[in-house]
């Protein structure tokens, strides 16, 4: 697995041999930050289930501002924090979470000001997605105005069209994996 764009490009990343994580696929990352474009510059990001942190880091590499890693496993942030320092990044522009996700988004404090541009939820496929993406439908966690949602699922897994106030704007699809965009109706 490796950078694949941005001041980190070509730095490769360390993951667990496990077959319990699912790294997302490189054409799948690819096909993510293409649709995301210019959003992603001076974005706070939000990588729920970060697993090795690619993705969280893959949008520091293209300019987000700054990059919240949460996981529940220790071990997985073990490998966030070594490829965050394999890639040098400042301290500054990263968080990382050790925390079921639920429990993480309950306990979470933000100013008027301090919401995610953009979250990337990805967790292991057999989850059940409902209740985290009623949470992030919470208008003090997503940015009202152009504030993205991303879930990577399963292709056989249909997600609602909505949640909340969030609208579903965009499916892509690649072999057996999916990613769904959501935005915030007006």
């Amino acid at each position: 697995m490796q950078i694949l764009e941005g001041k980190y490009k070509g730095r490769r990343l360390q993951s667990t041999p496990s077959p319990k994580v699912r790294p997302t696929a490189r054409r799948l990352r690819e096909s993510l930050f293409h649709l995301l474009g210019l959003r992603i510059e001076n974005a706070r990001f939000l990588d729920l289930c970060c697993g090795s942190g690619a993705v969280g880091i893959e949008a520091l590499s293209r300019g987000a501002a700054h990059t919240t890693f949460v996981d529940r496993s220790p071990r997985m942030c073990a490998y966030v924090r070594t490829n965050l320092e394999l890639c040098g990044v400042s301290r500054e522009h990263f968080e990382i979470v050790e925390s079921e996700v639920e429990l993480f988004l309950r306990g979470t404090k933000l100013s008027n000001d301090d919401h995610w541009d953009i979250v990337y939820f990805d967790p292991p496929y057999s989850s059940d997605y409902a209740p985290v993406m009623k949470m992030l439908s919470d208008e003090r966690l997503l940015k009202k105005k152009r504030g993205v949602l991303v879930v990577e699922h399963a292709s056989n897994n249909e997600l609602s069209n909505s949640f909340g106030r969030l609208l579903r704007w965009r499916v892509i699809r690649q072999g057996e994996s999916c990613l769904s965009f959501y935005e915030r109706k007006k």
